[in-house]
């Protein structure tokens, strides 16, 4: 029983760091969520009207790394990074979702 106890309290801490290197250019958690946010939007569209991103030049990958004055390596490293964390990365979708919901009512 101890062995079961011991395994367990391992696990749990073992599961609670990050097992993602921290990237050199981390993005703090709000730029990370407005980012995401973006290309939710950017893919929607992208989906529904894509003459509408053609007709004015958008490519949405450039225009996020554009606007963000990233590269898409650093865009990668901090989604992986920020995906390590699953209790972090899902409040972060939560918020993005929110922000969604909150766009589309505004219609």
């Amino acid at each position: 029983m101890k062995k079961i106890v011991v395994l367990f309290i391992f696990t749990l801490l073992a599961c609670s760091e990050n097992p993602v290197k921290k990237p050199k250019n981390l993005l703090d958690e709000e730029t990370m969520e407005n980012i995401l946010f973006d290309v939710a939007v950017l893919q929607a569209a992208q989906a529904n009207s894509p003459q509408i991103l053609q007709n004015n030049n958008i490519n949405h990958k450039d225009y996020i790394y554009k606007k963000y004055k990233i590269d898409s390596v650093t865009f990668h490293e901090n989604n992986k990074y920020y995906a390590g964390d699953v209790r972090k990365f899902k409040h972060l979708h939560k918020r993005i979702l929110e922000r969604l919901e909150k766009l589309q009512q505004a219609k």
